[in-house]
């Protein structure tokens, strides 16, 4: 067998060193990446200081969200009753157009209305202060006062504000009490009259104020104002301009209605008298252009100190015109 040459020493060497370096090397590695492992754990972590400013903006995210919720919820609040004010102001009108268009326009009965004076064919006649009250036969079905059931086409229309001090304090309410157009009847009302249309005899519905048929028409409506229209364009709290009588309301072209409407939820802020108080502050109707009556009411309601700034903010106020029809019936 040949003998084979042995390697050198010197290519052994080297070999080894190799080796070693290799051994060494594999430890130092092993812990290098166990350094960056943990460098890089360090790096990813949150710090007291990013905690704390997470947790800050997210309380602040948080009050900015029940802001907006909240102030939502006033504004659908405060919509909601601005909408039941509206809708009841609405349905208060649409029953006066009904009323006042079928008004008895004749000199031959008498009516309950407001004037500076009072006339020879409206005794009743009279300057009101604060609140007003309205009276007047019409051509639509009412409530028969005697025999419970509806009687007859002819009935007596009034308007008021309620002043008892009940619960029905400070509400409008509306008489609709039927009547007897030939006045062939023996029946006679709560207060002593008949039971028919009277002709040349003072028309006062209010004579009996506990048993007449008044019905609650406007929950929330706590100021009542009216002024006529004339036929000659003159805006007046008096029904006539030719001479001192109404005749049938011939010179009136239309009646001007003013309500104020509190809601009832703002209505609870304020007591009876409170709210009678605050009525009796908005002024009379004392010549001005449509429209002026409520603007003044409005600047007496910014400047009232007194009550409840939310109850009075909620205060709604309307106005509107309803012309009286041009036909007379059996105006002699």
């Amino acid at each position: 067998m040949p003998n084979e040459p042995n390697p050198p020493v010197e290519a052994a060497v080297p070999a080894a060193s190799l080796q070693h370096e290799q051994a060494t090397r594999l430890p130092l590695q092993r812990l290098f990446r166990a350094l960056t492992m943990k460098q890089r754990e360090r790096v990813s972590a949150f710090t007291l200081a990013e905690l704390l400013v997470s947790v800050g903006v997210l309380v602040l995210l948080t009050v900015l969200a029940t802001q907006l919720l909240n102030n939502a919820a006033t504004i659908m609040t405060l919509s909601h009753r601005r909408m039941d004010a509206d809708s009841q102001a609405r349905e208060l009108f649409d029953r006066m157009a009904i009323d006042f268009a079928q008004m008895i326009r004749r000199s031959d009965v008498d009516y309950y209305l407001k004037s500076s004076t009072t006339a020879n064919d409206c005794r009743l006649c009279n300057r009101q202060r604060g609140n007003d009250q309205i009276a007047f036969y019409s051509t639509v079905p009412g409530w028969s006062a005697i025999t419970g059931a509806q009687q007859g086409p002819i009935s007596i229309i009034g308007y008021r504000i309620n002043v008892s001090g009940t619960t029905l304090s400070n509400r409008l309410e509306r008489l609709g009490e039927a009547l007897v157009w030939n006045g062939a009847t023996s029946d006679t009302r709560s207060d002593g009259r008949p039971a028919s249309v009277i002709f040349w005899a003072p028309l006062n519905p209010w004579a009996n104020l506990t048993t007449n048929p008044f019905d609650i028409i406007g929950r929330d409506v706590f100021r009542f104002e009216y002024y006529y229209l004339l036929k000659n364009g003159d805006l007046s709290s008096t029904p006539w301009y030719a001479t001192s009588s109404v005749r049938g309301l011939q010179d009136v072209s239309a009646i001007i209605v003013d309500v104020a409407v509190i809601d009832s939820k703002s209505r609870v802020l304020l007591s009876n008298s409170d709210i009678a108080g605050l009525a009796e502050d908005l002024a009379d109707y004392n010549g001005q252009a449509p429209g002026g009556s409520l603007a003044g009411w409005r600047a007496t309601l910014d400047g009232n100190m007194t009550l409840p700034r939310p109850a009075l903010s909620s205060v709604r106020l309307y106005e509107r015109s309803f012309y009286l029809s041009s036909a007379s019936l059996g105006s002699p």
